[in-house]
């Protein structure tokens, strides 16, 4: 099992980088779903609204994760129409469940492991697959990441944790 020490942080909204972290975050996931959108069902199948979201709550805390989980689904929906108003209530509620779990688990547990981020990611994915069902009366809909997303779900967890570990090292 891969793990990391890595330095995490946990910033506060009164602290300035807090909010400069998640700009570049939601940026992040701004960028990244115009990407997997040039491809046949890249959004549903590559889940890329939600990586920076990861990564920003894992390494920077929950508040960050939050920043980030909300604006960049409300930001994308603003600008490009995506994800559509159909869907964008159960993506801010996985999204939400998202940041938290995952400034949790890394202030809970201080490092950074493929087995902590997929423990983030299944947690996310069931807790906000409830929440779709509920919200959307849909099986299909709530089960459509499962269907869909496994190759969006692998990208999160080794994608994140490479990103943590490497790119994101101070």
């Amino acid at each position: 099992m891969q793990v990391a020490n890595v330095k995490l942080y946990s910033l506060n909204y009164n602290d300035t980088k807090s909010y400069i972290a998640a700009a570049l975050f939601v940026l992040g996931n701004i960028l990244l779903p115009q990407l997997c959108h040039l491809m046949p069902q890249g959004g549903m199948t590559w889940l890329p609204i939600y990586f920076f979201t990861l990564v920003g709550a894992y390494k920077y805390g929950w508040k960050v994760g939050l920043l980030t989980a909300l604006l960049s689904p409300l930001c994308n929906h603003l600008l490009f129409g995506m994800p559509a108003a159909a869907v964008l209530v159960p993506i801010l509620a996985k999204s939400t469940v998202l940041a938290i779990t995952a400034g949790f688990v890394a202030s809970r547990f201080g490092k950074v492991s493929i087995l902590s981020l997929t423990a983030v990611v299944a947690t996310y994915q069931i807790l906000g697959g409830m929440f779709e069902w509920a919200w959307t009366s849909s099986i299909d809909a709530a089960m459509q990441d499962f269907k869909l997303g496994i190759p969006g779900m692998l990208t999160q967890i080794v994608g994140g944790y490479l990103f943590i570990k490497y790119i994101l090292k101070r």
